[in-house]
């Protein structure tokens, strides 16, 4: 790839474990949740909880070997790093670049999704008003100190999470003293009632599975924050170790209030279920609430991509797979040519948008699934390349061990296998493995003619300071 002027500042380390709780916290918890949980219902019934759950574990043990990476190599745009040095330079230019182009085709569809929602209050105004604005507010965001940047994903986030906590706690007020909500009586009796807790069976858990590990994608962001964390040894573990668990209690806990207070296959059937517990609790324009809050969930969503992405495009160019210029940064640390391209792919987006939106949204949601399976994998693999050379050459831990290596790493593995095939049984899940394939081609591509002999070379990663043999965690 050309290269431009060589000149390299390092990123600075203002991100505080506050903020990559909540950073990781702000991928993962947005539309999935707020809307598209009505879709994984009416997949699976109330057995659907029992996907949430699945899924939830295997997310947990990809944020354990990410992990201990990030602890033995605390670098930028770690997931490309990782691979490109245990997998090999031409992993690492795949999983880079797929994790990127993932980020900014979601971000294009979280554009878009400001200009509807902001359609509610202003009818009137183009969409594509809203669109430039999002765009130029969140673009301006990211190119602030990246401890601006955190502080105000930390807050956009917390709007997210106390909605969803008062959700949990109005339906659990609702149920406790038998409200009548829409209705409906609520009850645990809605669990059983309507078809059984499984009306599909085995197979209606394992078609939502698709869908339920799209929703949780945007969790390894986490791994990215390593080469801006004051004290990645400290703060990568105690986040790893909280905020999956949380994503994963918020999901189970507030879908499990929904089933209660309504019958499953009347979820989402009048609108966005959070809005339905919201009425039926008596607060007052609920519709307007929610739009807020999902207003601010797209524009967290939006500002962790921002982040994701220009940190991972600023590894690859570390590693010779992207030009050197993406590795110059401003005199606040922010990679400042990633920022530019992100930028461009939302004007082109936009573009996309008003010419085939149909069309459009469908490669958005079908590349996101996939890429997410193809990070993830690409993770637990690098992790257990790293282990098997630790233990080849007698290297220390550098703590927080991924537990019960490498039995639970082949299973997440097979995890991700059988999502893969899952996939292949619905259309939309057909369109991502055929957009995968054709994105793959791309790169390989790319990388046999683009990339420059630098970038076929094998990297080395700073190892920690002082490593332990006591694992943490």
């Amino acid at each position: 790839m050309p290269s431009t002027t060589p000149h390299h500042t390092d990123l600075k380390r203002g991100l505080s474990l506050r903020h990559i709780r909540f950073i990781a916290l702000g991928s993962a918890i947005g539309t999935g949740l707020f809307y598209g949980s009505s879709e994984t219902i009416q997949a699976a019934g109330p057995a659907v909880l029992i996907a949430y759950i699945i899924a939830g574990c295997a997310v947990f043990l990809v944020m354990r070997a990410l992990g201990e990476m990030a602890v033995r190599h605390p670098v930028a745009g770690s997931f490309s790093q990782y691979a490109g040095r245990y997998l090999g330079p031409r992993m690492g230019f795949l999983t880079g670049w797929t994790f990127a182009f993932e980020m900014m085709i979601v971000a294009i569809a979280d554009m878009t999704a400001v200009s509807m929602y902001m359609g509610l209050w202003f009818p009137d105004t183009p969409g594509w008003v809203w669109m430039i604005a999002a765009m130029l507010l969140i673009g301006g965001l990211n190119l602030m100190r990246v401890s601006v940047f955190g502080e105000m994903e930390f807050w956009f986030t917390l709007v997210k999470v106390s909605t969803i906590i008062a959700m949990i706690a109005g339906g659990l007020y609702l149920i406790v003293f038998g409200v009548s909500t829409g209705g409906y009586e609520p009850g645990v009796n809605h669990l059983v009632d309507h078809g059984g807790f499984a009306p599909f069976g085995v197979w209606g858990i394992v078609m939502s599975l698709g869908i339920v590990v799209f929703s949780f994608g945007g969790i390894e962001t986490l791994g990215v924050t390593a080469g801006e964390t004051g004290d990645p040894q400290r703060a990568i573990p105690k986040a790893v170790n909280t905020v999956p668990v949380r994503i994963l209690l918020f999901y189970v806990l507030s879908l499990g209030v929904m089933l209660c207070l309504f019958p499953w296959d009347r979820i989402g059937s009048e609108g966005s279920p959070f809005v339905q517990v919201f009425a039926g609790i008596g607060i007052p324009f609920a519709e307007h609430l929610i739009n807020a809050v999902v207003l601010t969930a797209a524009l967290s969503a939006m500002n962790s991509i921002f982040y994701a992405a220009s940190r991972t495009m600023y590894g690859l160019a570390e590693q010779g797979h992207a030009p050197r210029g993406f590795t110059n940064v401003s005199r606040y640390g922010v990679p400042v040519w990633p920022v530019a391209i992100i930028m461009a792919s939302l004007i082109a987006g936009l573009g996309l948008f008003l010419w085939i939106p149909e069309q459009l949204f469908l490669v958005v949601a079908s590349t996101a699934t996939f890429a997410t399976i193809f990070t993830w994998s690409s993770i637990l693999l690098s992790h257990h390349r790293m282990r098997r050379q630790m233990r080849r050459d007698g290297t220390p831990s550098a703590g927080f061990a991924f537990p019960g290596w490498p039995v639970l790493n082949y299973v997440v593995l097979g995890f991700m296998a059988l999502v893969t095939v899952i996939l292949a049984f619905t259309g939309p899940g057909r369109t991502a493995l055929a957009v995968g394939v054709v994105w793959l081609l791309l790169m390989l591509a790319a990388y046999r003619f683009l990339v420059k002999d630098q970038g076929h070379k094998p990297i080395d990663l700073p190892e920690p300071a002082a490593s332990a043999g006591t694992d943490r965690g």
